[in-house]
């Protein structure tokens, strides 16, 4: 099990990108469109950067959604992969067969 302030951190960044998605999205169109004014697209990056550094997509973390472990995580599934070995074994996560030869 994760630390309880780690999964909570990640949900805090989870929440803030929610928040600051649609504009992020609007400045980072701005600063890559080739066709603007050099000026017009650095006042673009400038702006983004007055975001908060946690509205930024990147910084949340693909978690476990029954431990809170960020390593070994299936994007699939939505969890990591002892759980998926368990649950797998137990046959709770339907469509998954343990194969043999």
């Amino acid at each position: 099990m994760a630390k309880l302030s780690s999964i909570n951190k990640n949900e805090r960044r989870k929440k803030l990108v929610k928040q600051y998605a649609a504009k992020y999205e609007k400045l980072k169109a701005i600063a890559n469109d080739q066709s603007l004014d050099e000026s017009e697209r650095l006042m673009a990056r400038l702006k983004m950067a007055e975001l908060p550094r946690n509205a930024n997509p990147t910084r949340v973390r693909n978690r476990c959604a029954t431990t809170g472990r960020p390593r070994g995580y299936y994007r699939k599934f939505g969890i990591n992969r002892i759980e998926l070995r368990d649950l797998g074994n137990k046959g709770l996560i339907p469509g998954l067969t343990k194969s043999s030869w």
